[in-house]
């Protein structure tokens, strides 16, 4: 057997594993080759990590030393709550992983998280092509009727 799924924050000494499911995740939503982010943009989302004074987190998914799923989350203020939000903004778990519960865990280790931090709700969004997260999505949270606009500069 091998062994339990641990989901824990990042940690300094996991940049070598945490790399190669951050460029797995961007490659999911064609970030990759001519595409890909820039280095800075990856260095940068690191260090925020271990910033003290910067609101965004990870967490990994860790089985046998070997990360299998990682998470990212930051939290925001609100005009309609005091509490803050919580926004789950990336979640990727390898290949090999999938179905054996790591998506479930990483999300949950952000809810618990996001309740311990007094927040009043976590909340995420996913590609309407992405079907199969939507499936573990609809047993986790629920979809509010929301529709998402953007302008890109």
């Amino acid at each position: 057997m091998p062994g339990p799924l641990t989901v824990r924050p990042v940690t300094r000494q996991d940049y070598e594993q945490w790399l190669p499911l951050w460029d797995g995740y961007n490659a999911f939503y064609g970030r990759s080759g001519p595409t890909a982010l820039a280095g800075e943009i990856t260095q940068m989302t690191w260090s925020r990590f271990f910033d003290a004074y910067e609101p965004m987190h990870a967490l990994v998914a860790e089985r046998g030393g070997n990360l299998l799923g990682l998470v990212h989350y930051l939290y925001h203020r609100s005009t309609t709550s005091i509490a803050p939000n919580c926004y789950l903004q990336d979640l990727f778990a390898t290949q090999a992983a999938r179905g054996q519960g790591v998506g479930r865990a990483l999300i949950e280790g952000v809810y618990e998280r996001a309740g311990q931090a007094g927040a009043n709700r976590v909340y995420w969004l996913t590609h309407e092509t992405n079907h199969t997260a939507m499936q573990l999505y609809d047993k986790v949270g629920e979809k509010p009727g929301f529709v998402v606009y953007r302008k890109m500069f």
